[in-house]
């Protein structure tokens, strides 16, 4: 089958991004923006490539575990997302199958991932693209591991405690590198690690911990979130008018994270 939308996405998924409809005029632009939202798609489930499909339409084809794609401006509204193994037949059963509902003006990553107990799902992320204060970066861990409860540790001191698939945990940390690692909730036993997080001042990062530890397959993959700009006429809680977004690429270090899933993205099902 072949996409009917006009969105051209990057990389890699297990996820849908979907994005419909065609530009408006400049004149438009003001109420164009606020019907869009910005999504990116990550693919964490091992050993499976994927073609994605949404509303019937294919979006994402062969796409590779350990990616995140770049984002892309869509419509909001409610798509049937389907994720298949690639080259396989889109009228049979999908490996998974969810809606989602995408909402005007959000920042957001749809993850197709693995759920505690190895069973391949679909979570929405939304992303805070809010200012940081000035020498802070804002790092946010995503547990999309086949994995138990973690501690992610920086400089061997954890900054996240006891987070469990598919959970989420946003902290602010000093800008600079950070040496940082997994380790079992409550030990110091290592589940992936250390690696180098170089995190700038007023830069959003994400981590995805994602793989299973029966497989001995945990990986971690990284994707870079622009932050607004706080406005140099106000206080660090001032935003700059128009955020942007961009992402970087995702790598592949180690760590398995946490995952707390955020409002803004609706499931129906």
């Amino acid at each position: 089958m072949t996409s009917r939308t006009p969105l051209a996405v990057a990389a890699a998924a297990g996820v849908c991004a979907i994005g419909l409809g065609t530009a408006a005029p400049a004149v438009a632009a003001p109420q164009a923006q606020q019907d869009k939202a910005m999504v990116s798609l990550f693919h964490g489930v091992p050993g499976l490539d994927v073609d994605v499909y949404a509303n019937g339409d294919e979006l994402l084809g062969d796409f590779k575990p350990g990616t995140v794609t770049e984002p892309q401006e869509l419509d909001a509204g409610t798509y049937d997302i389907q994720v298949f193994k690639a080259g396989s037949d889109p009228n049979g059963t999908p490996a998974i199958e969810r809606k989602i509902e995408v909402p005007a003006g959000g920042n957001a990553t749809v993850a197709a991932h693995l759920s505690a107990d190895g069973t391949p799902e679909l979570t929405a992320y939304t992303n805070d693209t809010s200012a940081t204060d000035s020498g802070k970066a804002r790092l946010t861990v995503r547990h999309v591991a086949a994995a138990p409860a973690v501690d992610v540790r920086a400089g061997g001191t954890p900054i996240v405690s006891d987070l469990v698939n598919p959970k989420e945990a946003t902290t602010e940390v000093d800008a600079g590198t950070v040496s940082a690692d997994v380790v079992l909730a409550g030990t110091d036993t290592v589940a992936i690690g250390p690696a180098d997080l170089d995190l700038k001042s007023g830069t959003g990062t994400v981590v995805y911990a994602w793989g299973s530890a029966d497989d001995n397959n945990l990986k971690l993959a990284t994707q870079s979130v622009a932050l607004a700009k706080a406005s140099p006429n106000a206080d660090s809680a001032g935003i700059a008018a128009g955020p942007w977004y961009a992402w970087a690429g995702a790598g592949l270090i180690a760590a398995a994270g946490a995952l707390a899933v955020r409002g803004g993205m609706k499931w129906d099902g």
